[in-house]
């Protein structure tokens, strides 16, 4: 026997391939609710189902600069341009951000 679960527009649940493609004699009143309320959510008439949303965690998410990537390259750049002084202060005597174009 072969059994699909469709999605189709009134509430059927899951429907036997074996009959016709009419009306089911009985709805599935829950999830034809079930299927209303998702739907006035979705258009913003109700407020969201508290159900669909996953719970609130407290703990923090770890965070290791030693193993981060990002964190690398960026502390690698930095080191770089503290070796080659691009990062001198901004002062009279050199009023302009350091350029990477050559003098001409």
């Amino acid at each position: 026997m072969a059994r699909d679960e469709l999605n189709t527009e009134a509430a059927e649940g899951e429907r036997d391939r074996r009959f016709h493609g009419g009306a089911p004699a009985h709805l599935d009143d829950d999830e034809l609710a079930r299927r209303t309320d998702e739907e006035r959510a979705d258009a913003g008439v109700i407020d969201y189902d508290p159900a669909g949303v996953p719970a609130a965690t407290d703990d923090p998410v770890p965070f290791d600069p030693q193993a981060d990537n990002d964190e690398q390259d960026i502390e690698s750049v930095t080191a770089r341009q503290e070796a080659e002084g691009e990062t001198i202060p901004l002062s009279e005597d050199n009023p302009f951000p350091p350029t990477r174009y050559p003098e001409s």
